[in-house]
């Protein structure tokens, strides 16, 4: 199980944070230890790695994400860890060996430096973030359309030409 983080400076970019043990850059957070709670695991990673000590205010998406490579599968968690302020992101650097460098991007510069599965992962959230809605995720895709109700999602298609074309 992994859980991540989606925090933001005052004008609303985002922290992205770059691993030493892998290529290109993630959502602030990692992986969960044996027993541990996502909301545990997140708070610890980011008071480990980066020094913060953070308030989660809402669960944005879960993400199922099939085995891959030597990996089984796994749970993906991503949570709304709010603002930071000037001050802190002003004295914001790793704390530890597992990351080199971490820095705020304006949200598209950041989505395009995400791997494909993170980077749908994170628009997924952003867009949750947006509606107050937390999505479901298989391999960063949602299953339904979150802004539907039920009853909307049984309402017959309308079709605006007859059947067989134009007449």
């Amino acid at each position: 199980m992994t859980a991540d983080a989606l925090l933001r400076d005052p004008d609303g970019r985002l922290l992205l944070v770059k691993p030493t043990y892998k290529p290109g850059w993630d959502l602030p957070g990692g992986m969960a230890e044996s027993n541990e709670a996502p909301t545990d695991a997140v708070r610890r990673e980011l008071r480990e790695e980066l020094g913060l000590d953070v308030t989660l205010y809402a669960l944005l998406c879960i993400d199922w994400v099939p085995p891959h490579g030597p990996w089984d599968d796994l749970m993906a968690f991503v949570f709304d860890a709010g603002q930071l302020s000037w001050d802190t992101c002003a004295t914001l650097r790793p704390h530890d060996e597992e990351l080199a460098e971490c820095a705020f991007f304006p949200e598209d510069q950041a989505l395009s430096l995400l791997r494909d599965r993170q980077r749908r992962r994170a628009e997924q959230a952003l867009a949750a973030l947006g509606e107050s809605i937390p999505r479901y995720l298989q391999n960063g895709q949602p299953l339904w359309n979150p802004g539907r109700t039920p009853a909307q999602e049984q309402q017959p298609t309308v079709r605006t030409e007859p059947e067989g074309g134009a007449r």
